[in-house]
C-alpha cells in the first residue's frame, strides 16, 4: 500500500476486528511529498505538513504487523522491485502500477483498498479470468531506443482499453536481452493499456538483478525451478494457438517513441514527432523535462540519462528547459550519488527531487507565472491525462524514455530529434549528442545508509492508534447501510458524464491527496473533473430539487439531505487510470446508488462492488442517448438479483413519459452478497464477530 491509498485501506481494516494482518503487508510513504524546492526541503516540508498522517500510518502498521517504509525511502514500486518482488510470486497492491513487479516474473496486480483490506483480513481474493495477449520480442535494443519504447509502441497498438481484463506476456529473444528493470518499466506502464498485469519469463537478467540487490538466495531457488517460471516451449513455438492475441515487435527496428498529449496511447515514432508538433499546433518550446518516477528511475535509467547530461556539460550546454530528476528509492539515490551521477545533472541545471512520486501524480508546485497558459512538458512518467501533472488543462504532457526526455530538455525544443539534429552551444558551435550509454547494475554494488524501513512490533496489542475527532486529514469510518431489500425507486440523475472519465476526473489527486484519510472532506472533489454531457462543462450539474446549476458534490449533498438516491451515467472505459477507491467511496458516502456506463475499467468496477454500489452497463450502448437531464429512475429486479440476469432501468421523463431499458451487470454470488450487506467490509466484520 502507498500512503495515499493506505489511509483508507487501513481505516477499513481497523473495522475488520483482526489483531494482525493475515498476509505479509507493507506501507510506503511516497505520495504525500510535494515537489517544489528540491529533495531536502521538500521532504522536510512533507514531514511537517503530513505528520499526522505519517504518524497514523506508522502506528497502525506497528499495531497490525505491517512493514512501514518511511517518507523518503522511495517510490513503492521501485522499493518493491528491490526488496520484495520474486519470480513466481503473487501480490496485490493498492496502486495501479503494482504491475511493475512483473519485471521480476511476479503476478502483481493493482487493486483498490477494499481488496487489500479483504486479503489482509484473510479472505480469498478473486478476479475475472483474464484473457492473454502475447507480445513476441525479437532482435535487440540499441542506440537511442530503450525498454520504455516497447510499451509506448504497445500502447499505440492496443490503446488505453486494449488490455482490459487481459494479461500481457512478453517473450522471445528480445525479452531475454533486456535488463530486469527495463522489463519492470514495460510492465509498469501496462496499467496505461488497462491490462490486469504484465509479466516476463524468469531469465538470467532477473537472476542478476536479484543477486545485485542482495537476494542471491532467491536467485538460487529460482534457478532450481527455472523451467516452471516460464511458459512451455510449445506455447512460444505456436503462440497464436495459446494466446488470444499476438503482437510481434522487432527491437532492432524499433524507433524511440513519444506519446501524447493528453493520453498515453497516442504514439509517435521519433522520426515523425516533430512534424506532428507542427501540424497539430502543439507548443514547440519545451518548458520542463522530468525524469524518474516509478516507471523509469532505475540505476540503468539514470546512468543513460546522465551520459547525455555529461556530454552536454562537456560541450558547454546547459538544459534550456527546466529539468528535474526523481530517484526511485533511497538505495538508488544513494548509489547514483556515490557514483557521481547526480552531480552531472546539476552541472547542466538539473534539480534532484525527493525519492517520491511528486510531479507524476500532481504533487508538484510548478514554477509558473500563468497556471493556465498553453505549454508543453515531457516526462518519463506513465500518465499524461489533462491536468494530471500540474492542474493546468492546457499543459501538453508527453511521455518518453528518460534519455529522450533529457535530450529534449537540453535542447528546450519539442521538435528536436537527437538522432539527427544538432544543438548550438554558448560558443555558437553546432554539436551533436552521441547515443546514450548506461549500466544495468552498479559495478561497486548498491549501497545505502538508511533504506527507511521500520519493522512492526512483535506484539501490537498495546499499540494505540490515535485519530483526532477534530482532524481534517483523518476520519474513522462508519459502516455503510445495508440494502433495504427492495427495488431502488425515485433516483435522480446526478451527472451524465461525456467522454473520458478517469479516476482523476472522479476523484482528483494533487491538492486533494491530503484528504485521502478523511472521506467526508475528500468527497468535495467527487466528479468535479467530469464533463456534463448536457452543457459540456465540468463541475456544473442541474439540481432537480430547484432547477439551479451547482457544483457536483453540492448537488449530491442536497439530494442526500433529502434522503434521495441518485445515479451517475458514464461513457466507455469509465474509471480508467489509478486504483484509487476514493472514486468509489465518495459516491457511496454521498448517497449515489448506481453507476451506469457503457463500459468499466476493471479496478474501478470492482471498487464500486466492494462498497455496496450497483455497477451496471447498458445492454444496448445506444441507450446512453436516451438519458435526459431531468430523468428520474427506478431499478427493477433487485429482489431477485442473480448472476447473469440483467436488471431493468425505468426512465421517468419530465414530460410524464417513461421508457424501460435493460442493463447488465457482472456480479457473482459473493458480490451480490456484498451489495445486500452494504459492502464487503460489513461481511468481514460479521465473520470476525
Amino acid at each position: 500500500m502507498q500512503d495515499a491509498t493506505a489511509q483508507m485501506a487501513l481505516l477499513q481494516f481497523m473495522q475488520a476486528g483482526r489483531p494482525q494482518v493475515a498476509v505479509p503487508s507493507t506501507v510506503h510513504c511516497d505520495h504525500l511529498i510535494q515537489a517544489k524546492d528540491g529533495a531536502a526541503k521538500d521532504l522536510a516540508s512533507a514531514l511537517d505538513k503530513s505528520k499526522e498522517v505519517f504518524d497514523f500510518l506508522a502506528s497502525v502498521s506497528n499495531k497490525y504487523g505491517i512493514g512501514f517504509w518511511k517518507p523518503g525511502a522511495g517510490i513503492i514500486h521501485q522499493v518493491i522491485l528491490e526488496n520484495y518482488a520474486f519470480p513466481g510470486g503473487m501480490m496485490i497492491g493498492t496502486d495501479s502500477h503494482t504491475v511493475n513487479a512483473g519485471g521480476l516474473g511476479m503476478i502483481a496486480i493493482g487493486v483498490g483498498g477494499a481488496d487489500a483490506c479483504d486479503v489482509m483480513a484473510g479472505l480469498p481474493w478473486e478476479l475475472k479470468m483474464p484473457k492473454l495477449i502475447g507480445v513476441k520480442l525479437t532482435g535487440k535494443l540499441s542506440g537511442w531506443t530503450s525498454a520504455k519504447d516497447v510499451i509506448l509502441k504497445v500502447a499505440g497498438i492496443l490503446t488505453v482499453k486494449g488490455g482490459t481484463d487481459k494479461i500481457v506476456e512478453y517473450f522471445g529473444e528480445g525479452a531475454e536481452s533486456m535488463s530486469c528493470t527495463g522489463k519492470g518499466t514495460i510492465c509498469n506502464m501496462g496499467a496505461e493499456i488497462g491490462a490486469t498485469t504484465s509479466i516476463f519469463n524468469y531469465d538470467k537478467k532477473m537472476a542478476d538483478y536479484l543477486r545485485g540487490t542482495g537476494r542471491a538466495d532467491v536467485a538460487d531457488l529460482a534457478d532450481g525451478i527455472a523451467a516452471h517460471l516460464r511458459g512451455d516451449t510449445e506455447v512460444y513455438q505456436q503462440p497464436e494457438k495459446y494466446f488470444d492475441e499476438v503482437i510481434e515487435i522487432n527491437l532492432s527496428e524499433l524507433e524511440p517513441h513519444i506519446n501524447g498529449p493528453f493520453t498515453p496511447d497516442l504514439a509517435w515514432p521519433l522520426s515523425k514527432f516533430a512534424a506532428a508538433v507542427k501540424e497539430n499546433g502543439w507548443p514547440a518550446k519545451l518548458e520542463v523535462g522530468l525524469i524518474g518516477s516509478c516507471t523509469n528511475s532505475s540505476y540503468e535509467d539514470i546512468t543513460r540519462a546522465a551520459s547525455l547530461a555529461k556530454q552536454a556539460a562537456e560541450k558547454g550546454i546547459k538544459a534550456k528547459s527546466e529539468f528535474t530528476i526523481t530517484p526511485g528509492s533511497e538505495q538508488v539515490r544513494y548509489t547514483v550519488e556515490r557514483d557521481g551521477y547526480l552531480g552531472i545533472f546539476e552541472k547542466i541545471g538539473g534539480v534532484v527531487l525527493a525519492n517520491a512520486c511528486g510531479p507524476c501524480i500532481g504533487q508538484w508546485a510548478r514554477h509558473t507565472n500563468d497556471p493556465n497558459k498553453k505549454n508543453s512538458i515531457i516526462t518519463s512518467f506513465n500518465r499524461n491525462f489533462a491536468k494530471r501533472n500540474d492542474g493546468n488543462p492546457n499543459t501538453h504532457a508527453f511521455v518518453a524514455s528518460p534519455e529522450i526526455v533529457t535530450a529534449l530538455a537540453i535542447a528546450g525544443d519539442l521538435t528536436f530529434n537527437p538522432v539527427t539534429d544538432f544543438i548550438t552551444n554558448d560558443k555558437g558551435e553546432k554539436v551533436k549528442l552521441a547515443e546514450p550509454q548506461g549500466i544495468e547494475l552498479p559495478i561497486k554494488g548498491f549501497a545505502v545508509e538508511d533504506a527507511g524501513f521500520q519493522a512492526p512490533a512483535k506484539d501490537g496489542s498495546k499499540v494505540e492508534v490515535i485519530v483526532s475527532p477534530t482532524s481534517d486529514r483523518l476520519q474513522l469510518l462508519a459502516p455503510f447501510a445495508a440494502w433495504e431489500k427492495s427495488d431502488l425507486k425515485g433516483l435522480k440523475l446526478l451527472i451524465k458524464a461525456k467522454g473520458k472519465c478517469t479516476t482523476d476526473h472522479i476523484s482528483m489527486a494533487g491538492p486533494w491527496l491530503k484528504y485521502r484519510g478523511h472521506l467526508d472532506n475528500i468527497s468535495n472533489n467527487m466528479l468535479i473533473g467530469a464533463v456534463n454531457a448536457f452543457n459540456d462543462n465540468t463541475n456544473s450539474v442541474k439540481n432537480q430539487l430547484d432547477g439551479s446549476y451547482d457544483e457536483v458534490p453540492k448537488v449530491q449533498r442536497a439530494y442526500k439531505a433529502k434522503g434521495i438516491g441518485s445515479i451517475v451515467v458514464g461513457d466507455e472505459n469509465y474509471g480508467e487510470g489509478s486504483s484509487r477507491e476514493h472514486a468509489a467511496m465518495e459516491p457511496r458516502h454521498l448517497g449515489v446508488r448506481v453507476v451506469l456506463v457503457k463500459s468499466f475499467a476493471r479496478i474501478h468496477e470492482t471498487n464500486l462492488k466492494k462498497q455496496g454500489m450497483l455497477a451496471l452497463t447498458f445492454a444496448d450502448k445506444a441507450d446512453y442517448d436516451k438519458i435526459k437531464e431531468d430523468d428520474t429512475f427506478d431499478i427493477i429486479g433487485l429482489t431477485s438479483f442473480t448472476p447473469g440476469v440483467p436488471l431493468t432501468l425505468v426512465l421517468h421523463h419530465a414530460d410524464g413519459s417513461k421508457e424501460e431499458i435493460k442493463v447488465n451487470h457482472s456480479y457473482n454470488e459473493h458480490q451480490i452478497a456484498w451489495f445486500k450487506a452494504g459492502g464487503a467490509l460489513n461481511i468481514i466484520r460479521s465473520q470476525q464477530a
